[in-house]
């Protein structure tokens, strides 16, 4: 019965507009990547191996900058559960994340006291976008990719690409909570 309750609740999640999921068939995993962290040192995503990751291109001066404080509430809330929020900065639109790695931890830390860990800047999107957006694209499609700041990647905790959400999609909309709440489930449920 509980696990027929985590399955209801996640389909409005996946009938939401801005709402991609993934298939079965994935080559690859997340925890095949590695970002550098904003204060530059190695940050592979198997780190976080065993645990739920939502991976989100974040900026700076962007009119959706306010969704740091949903993203640090997820975080707080579901940290304790096996949820890691990655914050990846980028200046691919409309060039809002134009500052230093520095400048960017200290506006995240200082404005919003954001606890997540923060990659440093790349990009996003084009031939130069960083191989795990390159990556989740090819497995969710080109739809899927970010076409703003704030998109957010879901990936479970055997590092399978779950969806994504498009940016108008808030941190604490009932969608999103939803998808999270039933990744974490998933999570801790036995094999087999």
């Amino acid at each position: 019965m509980h696990r027929l309750f985590n399955a209801l609740a996640f389909i409005p999640a996946l009938l939401a507009p801005g709402v991609v999921q993934a298939g079965e068939q994935q080559k690859g995993r997340a925890t095949d990547f590695t970002f550098t962290a904003i204060d530059g040192s190695a940050l592979p995503l198997s780190t976080f191996a065993g645990k739920v990751v939502l991976v989100v291109n974040t900026a700076s001066f962007c009119g959706f900058t306010k969704q740091y404080d949903g993203l640090q509430t997820l975080y707080d809330t579901y940290e304790d559960r096996g949820l890691v929020v990655l914050g990846v900065p980028a200046n691919d639109f409309g060039e809002q994340e134009p500052g230093s790695n520095a400048e960017i931890a200290q506006f995240c830390q200082g404005g919003f006291n954001i606890t997540f860990p923060l990659t440093e800047k790349v990009a996003v999107k084009g031939a130069a976008a960083h191989p795990f957006y390159k990556w989740a694209a090819a497995v969710l499609g080109d739809s899927a990719a970010p076409k703003w700041n704030f998109h957010k990647y879901l990936v479970g905790a055997d590092g399978r690409l779950i969806m994504s959400f498009a940016t108008s999609i808030e941190p604490g909309s009932h969608t999103m909570r939803a998808a999270i709440e039933a990744a974490l489930a998933k999570a801790t449920q036995p094999a087999g």
